[in-house]
């Protein structure tokens, strides 16, 4: 079997030893969805492999799915542009690729189970970078916002370390910005304490901020 893999659909394709393609299939990219393509498949034959595209992302839980059903699921490279170009592009010749590169035995890769402490420490690692990515881009912001602030809010802030900086910065402030410093005031507060919700508007009349 070759599986086409999409964020919210799959499209399969089952082959026999002796190359032929008899049916493909579409499914939802759901638990329910690959349910139905594994009874499906085997209502065919007997499934011991399974080429699936793209097993490190949206392949990744039809993999883990197939190889906890008892079938090898195989990592397959897309094909290649001029591969494409000559046969057409739909998700169902894609499909028949994958089956055709598990019967030739040019997937050959087990595909990851990610679901051990590898895994784990990825999607720790992948937070702790996105925070940390996350923390400078703030950080980078609030100085931006400073250079151009008015002297009454930029002096007190000069010269302290980035955390003290952003303690002060973080500390309540003006609700609604009336003038061109509290808006200053108000960004300082939202780039510190990223938590603090933007205040609703209230049915009563709020000035704007004035433009510059």
């Amino acid at each position: 079997m070759g599986v086409d893999t999409h964020t919210d659909t799959h499209v399969a394709a089952v082959g026999n030893p002796v190359g032929a393609l008899p049916d493909s299939r579409w499914v939802a990219a759901t638990a329910a969805g690959y349910r139905q393509l594994l009874g499906w498949a085997q209502a065919l034959g007997t499934l011991r492999r399974a080429g699936v595209e793209c097993t490190g992302s949206y392949g990744a839980a039809l993999s883990r799915h197939l190889q906890a059903a008892g079938v090898q699921a195989l990592d397959v490279n897309q094909p290649d542009k001029a591969t494409r170009r000559r046969r057409g592009k739909t998700d169902a010749t894609d499909a028949e690729a994958a089956a055709r590169a598990v019967l030739a035995g040019r997937a050959a890769a087990t595909a990851k189970t990610g679901d051990g402490p590898v895994e784990m420490a990825r999607m720790c690692k992948l937070a702790k970078d996105a925070a940390v990515t996350s923390r400078t881009q703030a950080v980078n912001q609030l100085k931006a916002v400073l250079v151009a602030a008015h002297p009454t809010l930029r002096e007190p802030l000069s010269g302290l370390s980035s955390r003290v900086r952003i303690r002060r910065c973080a500390q309540p402030g003006p609700a609604v910005p009336t003038d061109a410093t509290s808006a200053a005031a108000w960004a300082l507060r939202l780039l510190a304490h990223p938590s603090c919700a933007v205040p609703r508007r209230s049915t009563a009349s709020t000035p704007a901020p004035p433009r510059r």
